[in-house]
């Protein structure tokens, strides 16, 4: 049976209630299919941070639950990580927790002229992020976003 390659989109919902179910969030997931190449890379959080153990255990979890599903053709290397300094921001609940955090996010099509814009996240106002760019609110609604991200602030007093 020949598989068809599935987005990260639907292999994040997939994986979900794997990650889940063991307390961490699955953050975001990258899928890339190919050869050699190929790379399942899964982002997890918990609020006291991810240690190596953590991604070690989560790592046998998915292992397990992909040799019994397999939704991926091919050969491929499975990564767990952290979501690091740059996070990705995908959901509601993720906006809402960065709020007042410095953010680039990257639209799918041009609003107002523009794609990129790189601010503070104000506020989530219905369907729309609001992100103070040059002290002017941008509202950018949900649907449109393609990339959203948080700005690493690098310590100064090293």
């Amino acid at each position: 049976m020949s598989k068809v390659q599935v987005t990260d989109e639907q292999m994040l919902d997939m994986l979900a209630p794997v990650v889940e179910s063991l307390g961490y969030e699955l953050v975001d997931v990258e899928c890339r299919v190919g050869g050699r190449d190929g790379l399942l890379r899964l982002y997890i959080d918990q609020a006291q941070g991810i240690t190596l153990e953590d991604c070690e255990q989560v790592s046998h979890q998915v292992s397990a639950w992909l040799d019994v599903e397999d939704p991926m053709p091919g050969n491929f290397r499975l990564e767990i990580s952290s979501p690091g300094l740059d996070r990705t921001l995908r959901t509601q609940a993720h906006f809402e927790r960065f709020v007042g955090e410095e953010v680039r996010v990257e639209l799918r099509q041009p609003l107002d002229g523009r794609r990129r814009f790189k601010g503070t996240l104000q506020a989530l106002e219905g369907d729309c992020v609001v992100v103070d760019v040059d002290g002017s609110p941008a509202r950018l609604p949900m649907k449109l976003i393609e990339k959203a991200r948080l700005v690493p602030v690098l310590n100064q007093n090293r």
